[in-house]
């Protein structure tokens, strides 16, 4: 790919299942015996909340156990070392890309990591658990921390700086997503929109594949680093 000076890459729970995170569409979409409306909406919260921090706590504990693999490094070297314009958008809530390295990017569905007070609007770096209640270290309140997640039905985080650099790219790279969870699964067509070059990196085609320029398909451990690697070594010639 010739001429590519800014990029756009959206990943999503395919880069971080060979970590060992599961999720929500895998195994028929549950988790724990759990569906995705019984534990990632506000209705959900709002009806049984000690489900539904149980379910986070344990996620949050679980993303903690992990490593980042040999995608979420080649993207981390691909951050450090790329001299135009670089954005890793992630619809993953775990922190595998910022303890790769990455430091051009953002999460658009919120961070296990974090929990968000529902009294005072802040929001605080947050490993251990929220089942227990516990005060907002700024405001006091006890019982209004959530997992800082975009749940299904809410706004995703940052869309105007991602639809920004959308329109600036001239590459857009979507890797391990499945093509259904939008607005993320439009990002492509937007793309193409603005006469952007598209490729897709996933295991197998995704929901949306035939909307790409290109297609690779297989673990994300082994056709990131290449295309990583490849890429590089093109800015370097």
């Amino acid at each position: 790919m010739t001429n590519i000076r800014n990029i756009v890459i959206l990943t999503g729970a395919g880069i971080s299942a060979e970590s060992g995170i599961d999720t929500f569409r895998s195994a028929g979409g549950l988790w724990e015996q759990h569906r995705v409306e019984d534990v990632a909406t506000p209705e959900a919260f709002a009806r049984d909340p000690e489900l539904v921090l149980r379910f986070y706590d344990m996620r949050r504990a679980r993303i903690q156990e992990v490593v980042p693999n040999a995608a979420h490094d080649a993207l981390a070297r691909l951050d450090a070392s790329w001299h135009g314009g670089l954005l890793i958008v992630t619809q993953n809530v775990d922190d595998l890309h910022e303890r790769a390295g990455a430091k051009r990017l953002l999460h658009m569905h919120g961070e296990h990591l974090n929990a968000w007070c529902l009294s005072c609007d802040e929001r605080h770096r947050w490993n251990g658990t929220l089942i227990d209640r516990p005060a907002c270290p700024t405001c006091g309140t006890s019982g209004q921390m959530r997992p800082d997640i975009v749940w299904f039905g809410e706004m995703p985080y940052r869309m105007n700086e991602i639809y920004t650099a959308l329109n600036r790219a001239d590459l857009f790279v979507s890797i391990g997503t499945s093509g259904a969870v939008y607005p993320a699964a439009g990002f492509v067509r937007e793309a193409r929109e603005q006469g952007v070059r598209t490729l897709e990196l996933n295991l197998e085609p995704s929901q949306g594949s035939h909307w790409f320029d290109e297609a690779r398909h297989g673990p994300a451990t082994e056709v990131v680093p290449g295309w990583v690697d490849a890429l590089l070594r093109q800015q370097s010639g």
